[in-house]
């Protein structure tokens, strides 16, 4: 008898082969055979009319903190992810002296908008040095596997203390940093990660630690990373300085490989600036990769959450309770006062960047200028604010809408996410819980890139969720099904298979509001070879491991 047996499936490889209709055999964790069997297992599903894939690999989650509540590691569990990598930003709880542990759950929370009290108290902080931290998340028996890099905030921090924030490191100092970044690696980190984005600031609205760095630090850290085989993950300041930027990307190339963070501007020129320089890295024989959140992507706003406008009798409404908030839609002249204030003052973005997520029971990401509510109030001669209030109203304030403030041009994404540097991922899983919602961005690719629009077929969609992103995190044994690998898998209908709405949920410590996004269309979801997922549904199971490099 053999654990799993997945029966009449279309095989996608993760490796970009042809599908094949056949049986996968699970043993121990294991894939132990592929072709028809007439064995018998404990476990049988029928996959037929259904596509049999590799777990999917998250590149970029800050579920670091969510872990220590929430092991079933939601949303991305619903969405075929089997691999989430943690430690992006450069944000990380390790290295941590016992007295800095507030700064740095301080950090996270105005970084990455993870609540400080949940982090303090959601975690046991049972650790000083990155590999502790790594044996207290084993401790937590995640439902998927996780694995994680030391962060330069903190490593910066544990070195230099209040000097990290504004000061130069000495040379001292940048080789000390070195030595503990390949200790962390040699314990089990996969990677070291760095911001430099201006936007990532501490309490006090400095920059955190890191952000101004000289590239000399980041390329003594790289030449340790590179000489232990792993990853330098980068949010860089394309705005403020791209080409040092892109050459500071080339540095730590010649040493090590590197991922960094990338976006489309409002036509394709940017994007084509970011591949030309980068393909000319990689023609040199240099690894680097980015990847790019599928999609437009932005604050998910409505009555749930934040409102279009802020400012005079906004903020009033802002700050009712969301029963409150419903309640005022019916009074006419309270409307009228937001549409009057809204009609002198500018929103958050331009209504033509704002995006009704529809009313049916999947969200509408795809829209074109035709369906802004710009546009949408224009043909119905309304301003934005009246189209605003009216679908709230209509909708008993469940409506939702993007505002869609990065990757604004749909085709410059497609062409970025075409590129042979460039993965889709950037869904930011355990970050900006209340703000925006783009765990299910797996599911949107093969959903709409693959089935609907056609960018990719199935099997180069599969591999850019599997394969590739596996090999960048340096893993060996998973992301392609094939006899001898981890059996991480996906058994996927295709045809039904969709994200569902955003919706809000009150289980994070202390009943903090957060969005999570289920999906519809996973048959079923093996993470090493145990059945965490099925039907859509979490079984109970935690099958997960830490990976360490």
């Amino acid at each position: 008898m053999h654990d799993v047996i997945i029966k009449n499936g279309l095989v996608v490889d993760g490796l970009g082969n042809e599908p094949v209709e056949t049986d996968v055999v699970v043993e121990n964790g294991k894939i132990v055979s592929l072709g028809k069997s007439n064995h018998k297992a404990f476990r049988e599903i029928d996959a037929k009319n259904h596509l049999v894939t590799p777990g999917f690999v998250d590149l970029h989650t800050h579920l670091d903190a969510q872990v220590g509540w929430d092991p079933m590691l939601t949303p991305i569990t619903w969405h075929g992810v089997t691999t989430a990598l943690l430690g992006n930003c450069g944000v990380t709880f390790a290295p941590c002296k016992a007295e800095d542990r507030e700064f740095l759950a301080s950090m996270m929370e105005t970084v990455e908008d993870i609540p400080k009290e949940a982090i303090m108290g959601g975690l046991s902080w049972n650790w000083e040095h990155y590999g502790e931290y790594l044996d207290e998340i084993e401790k937590l028996d995640p439902a998927i596997n996780v694995a994680g890099m030391i962060g330069h905030c903190a490593l910066r921090y544990y070195v230099m203390g209040e000097r990290s924030i504004d000061d130069q490191a000495t040379v001292a100092e940048k080789r000390e940093m070195a030595s503990l970044a390949e200790k962390a690696i040699s314990e089990g980190a996969v990677g070291f990660s760095t911001s430099r984005f201006l936007g990532h600031v501490i309490p006090d609205g400095r920059h955190v630690p890191g952000t101004h760095a000289e590239h000399s630090e980041l390329v003594e850290i790289a030449k340790v990373v590179g000489k232990k085989g792993a990853l330098m993950q980068n949010v860089t300041n394309f705005s403020g300085d791209f080409d040092g930027e892109m050459e500071l990307i080339r540095k730590q190339a010649e040493c090590s490989r590197v991922l960094f963070s990338h976006g489309t501007g409002r036509t394709t020129s940017y994007g084509d600036k970011v591949e030309g320089l980068v393909s000319g890295m990689r023609s040199a024989g240099l690894d680097v990769n980015a990847i790019c959140i599928p999609r437009s992507s932005g604050f998910v706003s409505g009555l749930q959450a934040t409102l279009p406008w802020r400012g005079g009798v906004w903020d009033d409404f802002a700050a009712l309770s969301f029963e409150d908030r419903v309640a005022k839609l019916a009074d006419p002249v309270f409307v009228k006062m937001l549409v009057d204030w809204a009609n002198t003052n500018k929103a958050l973005i331009s209504p033509n960047q704002i995006f009704y997520l529809g009313s049916g029971d999947k969200p509408e990401y795809a829209g074109t200028s035709e369906d802004s509510l710009g546009a949408v109030a224009r043909r119905a001669g309304q301003s934005a604010a009246e189209t605003f209030l009216a679908i709230s109203r209509e909708s008993g304030g469940r409506a939702l809408f993007t505002l869609r403030f990065f990757n604004q041009n749909i085709d410059a994404v497609a062409k970025a996410i075409s590129s042979e540097f460039c993965l889709p991922s950037l869904g930011d899983a355990g970050a900006h819980v209340g703000q925006v919602m783009d765990s299910g961005w797996a599911t949107f690719v093969l959903s709409h890139w693959c089935r609907d629009a056609a960018l990719f077929s199935l099997e180069e969609g599969v591999r850019r969720l599997t394969s590739a992103p596996a090999r960048i995190m340096g893993l060996k044994d998973r992301g392609v099904i094939r006899e001898g690998y981890r059996a991480d898998i996906n058994v996927i209908d295709i045809d039904r298979l969709s994200e569902a709405m955003p919706e809000i949920a009150y289980d994070f410590p202390g009943g903090t509001p957060r969005f999570i996004q289920r999906a519809r269309g996973y048959t079923a979801t093996l993470c090493n070879g145990r059945l965490i997922l099925e039907n859509d549904e979490h079984t109970g199971r935690r099958a997960g491991m830490v990976l360490r490099s």
